[in-house]
């Protein structure tokens, strides 16, 4: 894995969100969408991966995320960005593939329906919405508040008064109060699509202030059954809640600029919001040299991102004036509405990329400490380069029972567990450690050049020369023996043996090289030593009852809770038996724990 995700989740908040994974010539190879980042992305580095994913992730080298005001702004990000960029490890997203707007149309008596085709006619537009039963819904919702007309006429003040239409079935259901044959009129009609935007605008409580006021009026007037019609109409607004979406789509081409800084650096991420949503994101870190006035960084930010990327925006929404200001742009310090949430949204993202390099900066520092170290491993150990990639073997049996093997990884000079390997030895009966290193080490390796996997930088067996040279005819076999370095370390003494030197190494008790080597060596034994115990403990359990033949689950079950042990069974008196499961059981299974005594 080219990515070095160790600690990359501090500076991840738990928040909704869009990340995306870049190989290392900058590319992106794979957006998702996630309700909280952090627990997304860390599910990628927490547990094994299939296949298609394990490959996407050996080939990043880097990992971006923008944060979202909600989890439907981060599907429809993750749309956008995938049309976009078309990366290689998603999904093939169509082009004709959109979300659905709900659409109060421009015309007499406005219909009020969902589309997927924004038509610049001087209708008005809402959401989009990630789902059509979203739409469904608040359709559903509307249409119970407020009977409208769902025909396609054209309901113009001419046409209603020469009397041309009639009332049809839905007039009949009260689904509609017949504006088409003047019995709704036009003023009664356009206040219910003023509620009905508020509502979709989600000024959802002055619409029922206005409604309660209705309400109280006709209870006032003793109308109590029209009364009880507008509190159902309240109780259902009050159910409701609006969903928020990226950015209303009256804000056409914007370019979006949020700002972060600290005493060295600024940071801008950029917006660029194209037919009402937003298409791509960018943040550029600036480092501060002269302590120069944020309007100043700023403005050196917008004309960089500008010529990286290039657009025909007019309006740039900034969180304050830049103290450079290019011609023929207006610039937008919102302080409120939908171009304020853009805003915020972009300052929240500096502000997280800023985290994000903070951390990355204290990561370099410690790689460069790391580096340092494991330059010296490689001199000390004369190896031809870096061991960034370090593996151990260690052997673990008693007395030849339940042999196994443990092998574990280690890279940058830490554990990476998730890489931890366990073998049951297969082809080796009895204590032979030389056979059982043998057999681990060639399949591991024959494994790893069958799935492609890069091969370590360095080999450690735990044992002495015998240890190191069964783990140098695997490596023969596979000819990887000039590829691999290979090092025993003995258990006493621990010194250290190259292949075809006879006589060991002795490193410095207090060198960085010997102390790695033996925090390899250790865990290696405590991995295999877990391993090798959970299998003996599982063996133990088994009952001497299990493999006799005619003797089934139930009737152990019913033997062992008579007698509690295998031991009081074996000499259980034979009426005994014979009474608790029959004469057939009694004798197979005297038979099978005393062999030789004869049955009745």
């Amino acid at each position: 894995m080219l990515l070095n995700h160790e600690n990359i989740l501090s500076s991840v908040p738990s928040k909704p969100g869009v990340y995306q994974f870049l190989d290392a010539s900058g590319k992106i190879i794979y957006v998702g969408k996630a309700r909280n980042l952090r627990k997304r992305i860390s599910s990628y580095f927490s547990k094994a991966q299939p296949g298609k994913t394990s490959v996407m992730l050996n080939r990043a080298a880097d990992l971006r995320h923008i944060v979202t005001e909600t989890e439907s702004d981060a599907l429809l990000l993750e749309n956008n960005l995938i049309k976009k960029h078309q990366p290689k490890y998603n999904i093939l997203l169509k082009d004709d593939k959109t979300y659905p707007w709900l659409c109060i149309k421009k015309e007499p008596f406005p219909r009020i329906f969902s589309t997927r085709k924004i038509i610049r006619d001087g209708s008005e537009y809402f959401g989009p919405y990630t789902s059509g039963l979203m739409v469904k819904t608040i359709l559903g919702l509307v249409r119970q508040l407020y009977p409208l007309r769902t025909c396609s006429l054209y309901l113009s003040e001419k046409n209603i008064k020469s009397g041309k239409f009639r009332v049809c079935l839905e007039f009949h259901m009260g689904n509609c109060r017949g504006p088409c044959t003047g019995l709704q009129s036009m003023e009664d009609y356009d206040h219910n699509i003023g509620q009905i935007r508020e509502i979709l605008k989600g000024n959802i409580s002055e619409v029922i202030s206005h409604l309660e006021s209705i309400m109280r009026s006709l209870a006032a007037e003793l109308k109590f059954e029209e009364a009880q019609k507008v509190k159902e109409k309240i109780e259902l607004l009050s159910g409701y809640r609006s969903k928020s979406v990226i950015v209303s789509p009256a804000i056409r081409n914007a370019d979006v600029f949020g700002y972060a800084g600290d005493e060295s650096r600024a940071y801008v991420n950029y917006l660029k919001v194209h037919k009402g949503a937003v298409i791509q994101a960018f943040t550029l870190e600036i480092q501060s040299r002269l302590e120069e006035e944020r309007e100043t960084l700023l403005g050196l930010a917008i004309t960089e991102i500008k010529q990286k990327i290039p657009g025909d925006s007019k309006e740039y929404i900034v969180p304050f004036i830049p103290d450079f200001q290019e011609t023929g742009i207006r610039y937008t310090v919102p302080s409120a509405g939908d171009k304020r949430k853009l805003l915020e949204l972009a300052i929240r993202n500096a502000m997280y990329f800023r985290q994000e390099q903070q951390r990355r900066r204290e990561e370099r520092d410690r790689d460069t400490v790391t580096s340092t170290r494991l330059g010296q491993v490689k001199r000390d150990l004369r190896l031809p380069s870096i061991p960034d990639h370090i593996e151990c073997f260690d052997n673990s049996n008693i007395a030849g029972t339940n042999p196994v093997a443990a092998c574990v990884v280690f890279r940058n000079g830490k554990p990476s567990a998730k890489e931890y390997r366990h073998f049951n030895i297969r082809s080796v009966s009895g204590p032979d450690d030389y056979s059982s290193m043998e057999e681990v080490v060639y399949r591991r390796y024959k494994r790893m050049i069958e799935e492609n996997i890069s091969l370590p930088d360095l080999v450690i067996v735990d044992g002495g020369k015998g240890q190191l040279n069964s783990a140098l005819k695997s490596l023969e076999k596979l000819k990887l023996k000039t590829r691999i370095p290979v090092i025993g370390i003995a258990k006493k003494l621990e010194e250290i043996y190259f292949p075809g030197d006879p006589i060991p190494f002795y490193l410095d008790k207090k060198s960085y090289t010997l102390r790695l080597i033996r925090h390899i060596r250790d865990e290696a034994h405590r991995f295999g030593i877990n391993f090798h115990r959970k299998k003996r403990s599982k063996q133990m359990v088994i009952s001497g009852l299990d493999n006799i033949k005619g003797i089934g689950p139930k009737t152990r079950e019913i033997l062992l809770k008579h007698f509690d042990s295998v031991e009081a069974i074996r000499e259980a008196d034979t009426k005994s038996l014979e009474n608790l499961i029959g004469k057939a059981r009694a004798a197979v299974l005297i038979q099978s724990l005393r062999p030789g005594e004869k049955t009745s």
